[in-house]
């Protein structure tokens, strides 16, 4: 029975927690390897571990498939001339973070997007130096992605659907010119700030949350997370009704892979993908340490930013 296994050294991270024992996150294992120096506390051994790098394939791979996919479905779900291309396009996408987030759970944690990788970070649940290593590689997947992407669809729907990436805005044909289609920096800037926020607030939050986690399980939790992601999604596109703008982000490096080769105006207002689910992040951080400790339970590694500040030399 995997009950009675002794506990070996393992250096991967499993944030969602839903089972008792194969978690690595446990309490006898955060206070046996708690760190003390400001070097442990950044994990800075965890960026010259194989393991940790091994861990990260996960995290590539799975966001490769995160952005072939999920582009793959805004452009399906406009091409098919569908009455609500939008609602067809939150569902799919509920569905395939869901399953991908399943997928890349054993092995890297199940993060796949550098919001959920920094809020733990943040938290404390990983180390910084393991933040940068996952966001690396779901950034590097992303690129992938949209490569894969690029490869199989004409130039015709990659101008179109400007390669299913993040956009604020699209040029397209008017009766005197060009005109530009979209919202505004500031309103999209917020969106991104309050629907990053929503989401970890509604669904990550319960995924950090060992008693939480375990109370609902594994598949209930992804589920949840993938149908939050589906459903602001979903409002976004509609509360806006804007042409031009591909509703909101919440994960950089999906943004990213797109930008970096289709290019072109997909830079435009490009930061709004990176600053709005950045300062959500900083926010969620606060909330959590505002509130009663009594009321979040999270098992791990005493990596949290208060303890880091602690350990700086006075």
């Amino acid at each position: 029975m995997a009950e009675n296994r002794p506990m070996v050294e393992d250096d991967r991270v499993h944030p969602f927690s839903s089972t008792p024992v194969s978690e690595h996150w446990n309490v006898e294992e955060g206070k046996k390897s708690s760190p003390s120096t400001l070097s442990e506390k950044l994990g800075l051994h965890e960026l010259f571990s194989l393991k940790v790098w091994r861990a990260s394939l996960a995290e590539l791979v799975g966001s490769a498939v995160l952005v072939f996919a999920i582009d793959t479905i805004v452009i399906s779900s406009y091409e098919t001339k569908t009455t609500t291309p939008n609602l067809v396009m939150a569902i799919l996408i509920s569905i395939t973070v869901a399953i991908l987030l399943l997928a890349t759970n054993p092995i890297s944690g199940g993060h796949i997007n550098p919001v959920i990788t920094l809020s733990a970070a943040f938290v404390g649940l990983i180390s910084l130096s393991r933040a940068a290593v996952y966001i690396l590689s779901q950034c590097t997947g992303a690129v992938i992605g949209a490569l894969a992407l690029k490869a199989v669809v004409n130039s015709s729907i990659e101008e179109t659907f400007s390669l299913g990436g993040c956009t604020l805005t699209v040029i397209a044909p008017g009766p005197h010119g060009p005109i530009i289609m979209g919202i505004e920096t500031t309103q999209a800037l917020w969106l991104e700030i309050i629907c990053t926020f929503v989401f970890l607030f509604a669904s990550i939050w319960m995924a950090f949350d060992h008693r939480q986690a375990q109370a609902v399980g594994r598949v209930v939790v992804f589920s949840i997370v993938g149908t939050l992601v589906g459903l602001l999604v979903f409002i976004s596109t509609t509360v806006t009704a804007v042409k031009g703008y591909a509703g909101v982000g919440m994960n950089p490096a999906r943004c990213l892979g797109p930008a970096l080769i289709r290019g072109g105006h997909l830079w435009n207002g490009h930061w709004v993908f990176w600053v709005g689910p950045i300062i959500a992040c900083v926010a969620f951080y606060l909330y959590i340490k505002i509130i009663p400790r009594q009321h979040f339970h999270m098992d791990g590694y005493a990596h949290g930013k208060i303890n880091i500040v602690k350990t700086l030399p006075k």
